[in-house]
């Protein structure tokens, strides 16, 4: 497929997503999908004596890595004999297991879905399923320094204090890190400061912006050029390695997506919409920031939005599927509001006609 058919893929599923956003709001905890999904219900029936035993390998975004220990048990609970496991990495790390690494898993999900088609397609799948919303926070406890103070104001402004450290993932590996980057660049302009991302990423690391025709285009050195300041920034390749960091003050704040300061208790900053990349009502502010990974990708800013797919190389192609039908129920809804991060109910796909029948009924 040529990249004009991907950014044609990506395109029409990113309308199905504003059409779904305008029904189902943008990120809000508190919304309960289960009046309108009951169809999606599934029977809890255990395996059969003809079933044989199995492993269901699954690689995922290391954000996912709570809820999708909550499903693995409710799934292994349902199948008991079949051994569920999971692989928490950055999404592109993950998706690089597959495509470079020509490991087998079957199961692959993400937390940004567009690198599914620009990463997998069309060798290793030809379909996703957009199944849950997410936004970045920054990230603190009670003993970061000046938690009494920080808010949605002058977030950046505690930041920029010298005795200050706060970290990010790296973004060549993370969708949590690019993403990162981006809500930075976005602040300027939401805050009228031009030196923002200068003084908290320009200054510190290796990572430089460019701006050409109204769009900012953060680019990334390899990962061992990044060379982060580390008296001011911790990077790590996935972005819940850095919670360990906040609770032990090695940091006092993180960049991470609001379902992970909620499964972890953390304190965070709720950001404007403008800039968290929550809402498809500001798309367009969002793409307007960019960033160019080491191996030459383009990421573009967009709403944050979770994938789902069977790679090609699936050893149990049919586990995967029920397992998908887990997450996609009102049983796995309910484990995704409770960590706080919102599904997209119903989920949509990028192809009706290439998405296995199976889940096609639940979308």
């Amino acid at each position: 497929m040529t990249t004009k058919d991907h950014i044609l893929q990506i395109l029409t599923i990113f309308t199905l997503l504003v059409a779904i956003f305008s029904v189902t709001g943008c990120v809000d905890s508190e919304t309960t999908p289960d009046d309108e999904v009951d169809d999606h219900d599934i029977t809890a029936t255990q395996t059969t004596a003809s079933d044989e035993e199995a492993i269901l390998k699954i690689f995922h975004a290391g954000s996912l890595s709570i809820p999708m220990a909550e499903l693995e048990e409710k799934f292994e609970t349902l199948h008991p004999i079949v051994d569920v496991q999971r692989e928490p990495a950055g999404s592109r790390a993950c998706i690089k297991k597959i495509t470079e690494l020509d490991k087998q898993s079957d199961i692959l999900a993400s937390a940004d879905y567009t690198l599914i088609p620009t990463m997998m397609m069309p060798e290793y799948t030809d379909w996703y399923i957009a199944f849950a919303k997410n936004q970045i926070v920054i990230a603190y406890t009670d003993d970061s320094k000046y938690s009494s103070e920080v808010n949605s104001d002058n977030w950046y402004e505690i930041l920029r204090r010298p005795d200050v450290t706060f970290g990010f993932s790296n973004p060549n590996d993370d969708p949590c890190g690019y993403r990162s980057v981006m809500v930075t660049q976005l602040s300027e302009a939401h805050y009228a400061d031009d030196n923002i991302f200068d003084d908290l990423m320009g200054d510190n690391t290796a990572i430089t912006m460019t701006f050409e025709n109204g769009t900012y285009t953060a680019v990334m050195p390899a990962s061992e050029y990044i060379e982060p300041n580390t008296k001011k920034i911790m990077m790590r390749s996935m972005e819940v390695e850095l919670s360990s960091a906040l609770e032990t003050g090695e940091i006092d704040y993180f960049y991470i997506y609001r379902s992970v300061a909620v499964q972890h208790g953390f304190k965070f900053v709720e950001l404007p919409a403008q800039i968290d990349l929550s809402s498809v009502e500001y798309a367009d502010k969002y793409s307007t920031v960019r960033l160019k990974t080491a191996n030459g990708n383009i990421v573009i800013g967009t709403p944050i939005v979770y994938g789902i797919t069977i790679p090609n190389n699936a050893m149990q192609p049919e586990l995967g599927i029920e397992f998908i039908k887990l997450l996609l129920s009102a049983d796995g809804q309910n484990v995704f509001i409770n960590n706080g991060q919102p599904p997209i109910v119903p989920a949509v796909t990028n192809d009706a006609e290439k998405v296995p029948a199976e889940l096609g009924a639940l979308l």
